[in-house]
């Protein structure tokens, strides 16, 4: 059953404001009270909003809109309108109006990775990510189980040296004496800042995206070199499948995390052949990367493209530490290491960690140098922003496009990137989930009595379009008639218009987001474990959705704070 959102009384935020305010401010600061004060008050203004709203009957509504966020920090607002017709008939299906919304706009989740600008969005993707590596890794997700048996490895391209920086070797101390733990700020910083190579080091994380596709190409030549044959024929015989993920150590480098796999010719159902073995891929994975060599092409006219020889300082590389590992299967076991799960896992905890969680820089790109003083930022990745918008100016830099990937210190490749045989898509898992919570509905939803004429002529009745579970506000969501029937795609036509409104709930709107994240996080544990259908997806990646189909009774005329 589930539990009732409880919130507090009008009597009880009074008691604390009148408490808050009469209390003498004895031993603080003058400006105590006047923040604390302005506060209560901000909460007293938006409760009052939220008791008109539960005293019209229209907060009930609104929390569930709200609640299908799932938690979303800055959802997207919309504003416009989605009519289904009927193809053959003209009929109209369903029509949606944004005004006509409990929220009077249409809420989209904003879907951003990056776990520190949301991290409910951040932890669907993480979900996302780690059933897209486990698929190319164990099957399922419309991918063979055979591919377990494939030979695959786990490999770790890390970046060469640009100075001695404060580490953990081990069971060593540091060369500057101390043992450093893993929250130590001082760890992954330069020992000596006045001669650490700042420039390669920005340079470098700016030309890895080109180091990696040499390296695929390089891996190629090395699979086809060891098979005996050329790297034209080597498509008729095996497949190379791969899907890799960038990381940002702690000095701000990058380092690539990719699981490497083997196929047939015609991808993941077809049987590897006979020469393929973990051994060779080993081998050809290191020797790749040894191989892989990128030089600086200067851009700013023929002056400098005339030089004969660039400097050594120009030629980009992967640092010496390399790590290949055997993925652990049921038919390639030895001494491997690693599990599937544990590759996936790994994998997909960096998929939401940008620069900004290892180094300490921003999340998001600086329209000025100057704003770098109202930021909280270490003095190694502040040099390291600063370097990159000095070298932007710079004409033989200006292709890389330095300034605008400063807040990610020179790195503007996409973080993570896999072939086309590898596993799934990310598109292809949303729309399961988005047919696993349609079907979920409509086993668990009785479809309503057929609407009006007046309604299906685009009418709107009483309640508020999109109340009904039936009635989804997902501008992509799957086609259903106002009787909440499914409806063929092929026979139906969508008309529709959106427009941007805002991003970010309204002040009484967020507030309710609160109380119901705050609900959710209080919820006592079961004592008995339900059934895995009744979890909507924990380990399916479908985060749990908030109920409110009891709000109503929990829910009194002013009895919302």
């Amino acid at each position: 059953m589930p539990a009732q959102l409880q919130l507090p009384s009008p009597t009880t935020t009074s008691a604390i404001s009148n408490a808050a305010f009469a209390s003498p401010a004895h031993g603080r600061k003058a400006d105590a009270p006047v923040n604390r004060g302005s506060a209560l008050e901000r909460r007293a203004r938006l409760t009052a909003r939220l008791a008109k709203l539960a005293a019209a009957g229209h907060l009930v509504p609104l929390a569930r809109q709200i609640g299908s966020l799932g938690g979303c920090a800055r959802p997207i607002r919309m504003t416009g309108h989605r009519t289904r017709l009927d193809a053959a008939t003209g009929q109209i299906l369903a029509h949606l109006e944004s005004r006509h919304l409990p929220a009077g706009e249409l809420l989209v989740r904003c879907g951003n990775r990056r776990a520190t600008r949301c991290p409910a969005c951040s932890t669907r993707y993480r979900y996302d990510t780690y059933q897209l590596i486990a698929a190319g890794l164990r099957g399922g997700k419309t991918v063979p189980a055979s591919v377990s048996t494939h030979p695959r490895v786990f490999a770790t391209l890390t970046a060469p040296g640009f100075g001695p920086v404060h580490n953990q070797p081990g069971a060593a101390p540091c060369v500057c004496g101390t043992r450093h733990g893993d929250c130590d700020p001082f760890l992954g910083t330069p020992l000596n800042p006045q001669h650490y190579d700042y420039t390669g080091a920005v340079l470098w994380n700016a030309h890895a995206p080109a180091l990696w596709s040499r390296f695929t190409t390089h891996l190629r030549r090395e699979i086809a070199h060891a098979a005996g044959l050329t790297q034209r024929t080597l498509r008729h015989h095996a497949t190379l499948s791969y899907a890799k993920v960038a990381e940002y150590q702690k000095r701000g480098q990058i380092h690539f995390h990719t699981v490497i796999r083997i196929d047939g010719p015609t991808g993941p159902a077809s049987t590897p052949p006979t020469w393929a073995t973990t051994e060779l891929l080993d081998h050809a994975v290191r020797a790749a990367a040894k191989r892989t060599r990128v030089q600086h092409q200067h851009r700013s006219g023929a002056r400098e493209a005339n030089r004969t020889r660039p400097p050594e300082s120009m030629v980009f590389r992967f640092g010496r530490q390399i790590d290949v590992r055997a993925i652990r299967s049921p038919d390639f076991t030895g001494a491997a290491p690693v599990t599937d799960r544990h590759v996936a896992a790994y994998i997909a905890k960096y998929a939401t960690k940008g620069a900004e969680t290892t180094t300490g820089t921003l999340d998001r790109r600086l329209r000025f140098l100057a704003e770098l003083a109202q930021f909280d930022l270490t003095d190694h990745a502040r040099r390291m922003i600063h370097t990159a918008w000095h070298l932007g100016v710079r004409p033989e830099y200006a292709h890389l496009r330095l300034r605008q990937w400063a807040h990610m210190l020179g790195f503007r490749g996409h973080f993570s990137t896999r072939t086309r045989h590898y596993s799934t898509t990310l598109a292809h898992l949303r729309a399961e989930r988005t047919a696993w919570r349609t079907n979920r509905t409509e086993t668990q939803t009785p479809a309503p009595a057929p609407a009006p004429a007046s309604t299906q002529s685009g009418q709107t009745s009483g309640s508020p379009i999109g109340d009904q579970a039936q009635h989804s506000t997902d501008p992509t969501a799957g086609h259903h008639n106002i009787a909440g029937q499914r409806v063929d795609s092929d026979t139906t036509l969508v008309i529709s218009h959106w427009q941007y409104a805002g991003t970010g709930l309204l002040p009484e709107h967020e507030h309710l987001a609160d109380l119901l994240t705050a609900t959710r996080q209080t919820r006592p544990e079961q004592p008995t474990r339900t059934r895995r259908s009744d979890h909507s997806g924990d380990r399916a990646g479908h985060p749990v959705g908030h109920s409110t189909d009891r709000l109503t009774s929990a829910v009194r005329t002013g009895a919302v704070a």
